[in-house]
């Protein structure tokens, strides 16, 4: 499986290296159709985050999708999640390519997609996600300093609407449902949202099937096999 870098035999002191930095060891060559990208922690936006937090910054993201589209050796984009979501703009930024994108390509969400997350993960042609793995459904909401002026909160509609709009039309579940998952008050401590674990979110319609990384390659291979063959 193809992650942006080709892999190298390494020397002794390279894999000793490896393991003291990475924790892992070298894996025999193979040269794979699929593309893996992972959105992991924050997703980073227009704001550079603290050095502490684990973030996904999309301008090294966007790069790699346009690659995976142009690359004929590559056949197919798995996406992995485990993020507690972040900046919208850039989350919706890369579910816009994703869903762009004219080779198929399935999400798996592992641990967590939460907040903009979510539209992340639908924005594949097929979504798992793993049975203990969960996503919460929130209102967007701004960090820092709000401007308490009508066109505030005019921008923050457009801007829900935006959410909404995508995660509907890139999913089963209804704008009615996805707004009533929203705003739905009691379930979180100081909030509204809701979240959804494994089998619920695959109930609501939000995502397509409960199911791990062997399901998840599975299917992203059937979706390959069908396309050439429609072709």
């Amino acid at each position: 499986m193809s992650t942006g870098t080709e892999q190298k035999p390494m020397s002794a002191g390279n894999k000793a290296d490896a393991i003291k930095d990475f924790g892992q060891t070298d894996i025999a060559g193979f040269q794979s159709d699929i593309h893996c990208i992972s959105i992991i922690g924050q997703v980073e936006g227009h704001m550079i985050l603290p050095p502490q937090n684990k973030t996904t910054k999309y301008e090294h993201i966007i790069p790699q999708l346009v690659a995976v589209e142009e690359n004929p050796a590559i056949k197919g984009l798995l996406v992995v999640l485990n993020t507690v979501g972040g900046d919208v703009e850039a989350g919706l930024a890369i579910a816009e390519m994703i869903a762009s994108m004219s080779k198929p390509s399935v999400s798996i969400v592992l641990g967590g997609g939460h907040s903009i997350g979510g539209p992340i993960a639908v924005s594949t042609d097929y979504s798992l996600i793993a049975h203990t793995a969960t996503m919460t459904i929130h209102p967007i909401r701004l960090s820092g300093l709000v401007i308490g002026v009508p066109q505030t909160y005019e921008y923050l509609d457009k801007m829900q609407d935006r959410v909404v709009r995508f995660v509907t039309s890139h999913s089963k579940i209804t704008d009615a449902k996805f707004r009533e998952l929203m705003f739905r008050t009691g379930e979180l401590a100081r909030d509204i949202g809701t979240v959804l674990v494994g089998k619920d979110a695959v109930e609501v319609g939000l995502i397509d099937a409960v199911g791990g990384i062997k399901e998840a390659v599975a299917e992203l291979k059937r979706l390959i096999d069908q396309k050439g063959a429609v072709h």
